[in-house]
């Protein structure tokens, strides 16, 4: 390993085994390939890594970076220490062939993510749609937990109790006139149930044949008259709906966060081997045989990072004259990136920043 602490940047050795090399066609055909499940297994790693730092809880989202490592060690640690797994990709099989395994353990880890996480989203949007109608104003929630049996009058087939909401700078106003707001309303009825906030819920009794009529006056004087019939059965059923549904989210919480971290490794590690595969694909498109090369991991700081560049330049510029030429005329070259950057060495970026970047959630 090397460590330069002077000018801030970081080295190590970077394990690279040897790999069945196979025909020129082949490794052209696989760089492509390669540059596809490279972008794909980063966009599949931020799902798991975003889903994970929205879904914890509050009392576990300091844990986040715990959550998030690769093989029990945090990620630039991983990347540092990085050496090929030779169990789960046999450097015995051909690149085409560890190129298929990952890509064949990304799309089984994103086609379970989809069914996991759509799961437990139905829980989260079903229990909220509830805990929602739990809150709020007395204008819109759920009345049910906020009034009792004996507040009503229950199975009368000409009278009704209705909920009316006041506000509460309209108390006098509305003691004053609620009878008068229609026909064979029932005097000294009107029962204050509930304050909160800026207004009271109240409820009156009446004659079934005029609530409609009640209810047009009522809302003339700023008086809500709330949709609200006391069901025990419903509301019995409501309260069992609401606890199930918290109890499944509780029940599906734990082994969603141990999955997303236990495939938030899996997706990591195997990017990793992507990038390795990549870094001897391309140099031996640049290089040729035999594949002796020197590799490294280096993590400058990003302050230096063009003086960085300019040292490398000098150590590896007789590697190649081209690095200088108009990047345009590069075309296909090994090592070059989309946005053109072309360089006498090989390099691939391992991009952490999705990780920094949600360390806020």
């Amino acid at each position: 390993a090397v460590v330069s602490t002077q000018s801030g940047h970081y080295g190590r050795g970077f394990n690279l085994p040897s790999l069945k090399v196979g025909t020129l066609d082949a490794l052209m055909s696989l760089s492509d390939d390669l540059q596809k499940l490279d972008q794909y297994t980063e966009q599949v790693m931020i799902k798991l890594y975003n889903y994970m730092a929205t879904s914890l809880e509050e009392g576990d989202r300091s844990r986040l970076k715990d959550y998030t490592k690769a093989n029990n060690k945090d990620l630039l640690s991983y990347c540092g220490t990085f050496v090929w797994d030779v169990a789960k990709f046999p450097i015995k099989l051909s690149i085409k062939e560890i190129h298929d395994i990952i890509a064949k353990n990304i799309t089984k880890v994103e086609k379970d993510f989809k069914t996991k996480s759509n799961t437990f989203n139905t829980i989260k949007t079903n229990l909220a749609q509830y805990e929602k109608k739990e809150s709020g104003s007395l204008l819109t929630r759920n009345l049910a937990p906020l009034v009792k049996e004996e507040d009503f009058v229950i199975s009368s087939e000409y009278l009704v109790t209705v909920c009316v909401v006041v506000p509460k700078s309209s108390y006098k106003e509305w003691e004053g006139s609620y009878w008068k707001l229609a026909d064979f309303v029932v005097p000294g009825s009107s029962r204050l149930i509930l304050e909160d906030g800026e207004m009271g819920l109240f409820t009156v009794t009446m004659f079934r044949k005029t609530l409609d009529a009640f209810k047009n006056n009522a809302r003339d004087k700023k008086f809500t008259v709330r949709e609200f019939q006391y069901n025990k059965e419903k509301i019995k059923s409501s309260t069992v709906e609401i606890e199930n549904l918290r109890k499944a989210k509780a029940k599906a919480y734990v082994p969603l966060i141990k999955w997303l971290k236990g495939n938030f490794s899996e997706a990591f590690v195997n990017w990793m081997h992507i990038k390795a595969l990549r870094l001897f694909t391309e140099s031996v498109l640049r290089y040729g045989l035999p594949a002796t090369f020197m590799t490294a991991m280096l993590e400058p700081n990003r302050k230096s990072e063009k003086k960085l560049r300019d040292k490398l330049g000098v150590l590896y510029g007789s590697l190649d004259r081209n690095a200088g030429d108009n990047q345009e005329q590069m075309g296909d070259i090994p090592g070059v990136f989309v946005s053109g950057d072309y360089f006498p060495y090989v390099y691939f970026d391992v991009n952490t920043s999705f990780v920094e970047a949600a360390q806020d959630f």
